[in-house]
Order: structure tokens, then C-alpha cells, then sequence
């Protein structure tokens, strides 16, 4: 994959179709150590210890559909490429927490991509599942919380337009106040 977003993307889909019903993305953005650590947490079904030991493998999957899941394999090898580890926790009805950390002084370390697109893609697709995403960079932090948003929008459902517009406007500025770049 070309940056991290897509990888964040590819994670949160799987904590989707494992029933999760509430996913954490938090990015911390420290540039002082020079990381920058990604965790994205569900509650959904988890891994007992058989695969939790083999999610890294290429040749693993539970999906029926192909005999591959490079998902996690290809977190973990740029993750790697840049001096940094993947890290998996997990249990049977409990969820799965999945947490990477980048070097950013590696000149392997990808971009993050677009997190707008990749949020709103998440937030918009699957509007049954709450989201809380949060970003620090230094000592500034940005979050999006949709069960609090869905709250405040009293039964308006996240696919109405205007909610779309609100929402990506809210990104926009969330990651500009950050100095958040893109590419």
C-alpha cells in the first residue's frame, strides 16, 4: 500500500467485519522521538492465541472469499521498513487492539495519506458502527466522536448531505489547526 491511511483503512475493515461495533483510531504524532504510533482498537469478535500467532502470515485469512489476507502482513513490513514493529492484542469476545509504530527519520517511512477520505469512507459506509478517532501532534490534539456527533444530530442520519459536508469541513479544519500534511 502507498501510505498509511490505506493500511488504516484495510485495519478498520477487518475490526468491521468481525461485528465490531466501536472502533478507536488514535494517531500520536510524536516529533521529538521521532515516531509516529497508529492503534486501532475494536470490540468485535478478537483471536483466540492459534491466530493471533499466524494474523501477520500472508497465507492466513478468514475470509472465504480468496486464501490470502496481506492486511496485516503489509503493516507490519512497512512498519518494519522503517525501523519501527506491530504489535497485535486480542481475545475471543473482547476485541482486538492492533497498534504500529513508524520511524519518521526512515526514508522508508510512507506518507499518512489522506485521512479525510479515508475517515470519511469509514464513517459514511458503515454508519451503524461508532467511531472515535483521535490525533495528537506535539501538544495539540483533534478527535471525531460519532456516537457524540450522531448525539448532537438527533436521529439526522451521517449519510445526509449536508452531515457529509459538515463532516469533512470538521476534518479539514481539525487537520489544518495540526499542521497535519497529506502527502
Amino acid at each position: 500500500m502507498e501510505n498509511i491511511s490505506l493500511h488504516i483503512l484495510d485495519i478498520a475493515e477487518n475490526s468491521i467485519r468481525a461485528q465490531a461495533r466501536k472502533i478507536r483510531i488514535s494517531i500520536q504524532d510524536d516529533q521529538a522521538a521521532g515516531l509516529l504510533t497508529i492503534e486501532i482498537e475494536d470490540d468485535g469478535q478478537g483471536m483466540d492465541e492459534e491466530m493471533l500467532h499466524r494474523a501477520v502470515d500472508p497465507f492466513t485469512t478468514t475470509r472465504s472469499t480468496r486464501k490470502v489476507g496481506l492486511g496485516l502482513p503489509l503493516l507490519a513490513e512497512s512498519a518494519r521498513q522503517s525501523g519501527g514493529d506491530l504489535t497485535i492484542r486480542s481475545s475471543p469476545g473482547q476485541g482486538t487492539l492492533v497498534k504500529v509504530v513508524f520511524h519518521h527519520s526512515s526514508i522508508d517511512m510512507k506518507p499518512l495519506g489522506d485521512m479525510i477520505n479515508t475517515l470519511m469512507t469509514l464513517v459514511i459506509g458503515s454508519p451503524h458502527i461508532d467511531f472515535l478517532y483521535s490525533h495528537s501532534k506535539g501538544d495539540q490534539n483533534f478527535s471525531l466522536d460519532t456516537a457524540e456527533l450522531k448525539n448532537q444530530l438527533e436521529g439526522t442520519p451521517l449519510h445526509d448531505p449536508d452531515v457529509i459536508m459538515m463532516i469533512r469541513q470538521y476534518l479539514q479544519e481539525g487537520f489544518e489547526e495540526l499542521g497535519v500534511s497529506f502527502y
